[in-house]
């Protein structure tokens, strides 16, 4: 099992596919690195030899933000915006849609599932 990033990908899918197991990389850097280093698209990560695998690890640690650094980037960027106290951060310290959506009948994934209201007495 190949180890790219702190990442152990799979070894019996392709390796554009395999590659986007690793957090910060999706289909399309996925393509560019494989290009970048010269795999076949076809080509599978239990076929790769050593040295393509190892190049395919300087290529991800030279030129892209994988992994811990992207999600250590991502958090403190949030947590500026907290700190500044702007809308965008209120919004994600009340746990609530940062980017314009509605909440008054959806938003669930961010507000968590709904609570019971105590009904009117009759």
């Amino acid at each position: 099992m190949a180890r790219i990033a702190g990442v152990n990908i799979p070894t019996n899918k392709r390796v554009k596919i395999a590659l986007t197991y690793i957090h910060g990389i999706g289909p399309a850097k996925a393509l560019e690195i494989v290009t970048a280093v010269g795999i076949a698209d076809d080509r599978r990560v239990q076929d790769l030899t050593d040295s393509e695998v190892l190049s395919i690890r300087e290529a991800i640690d030279r030129d892209h933000m994988v992994e811990g650094d992207l999600r250590r980037e991502v958090s403190q960027n949030i947590k500026r915006l907290m700190d500044m106290g702007n809308y965008r951060g209120l919004r994600h310290r009340r746990g609530l849609p940062t980017r314009g959506q509605r909440t008054h009948t959806n938003a669930r994934t961010r507000k968590g599932p709904a609570k019971a209201i105590a009904g009117k007495k009759k």
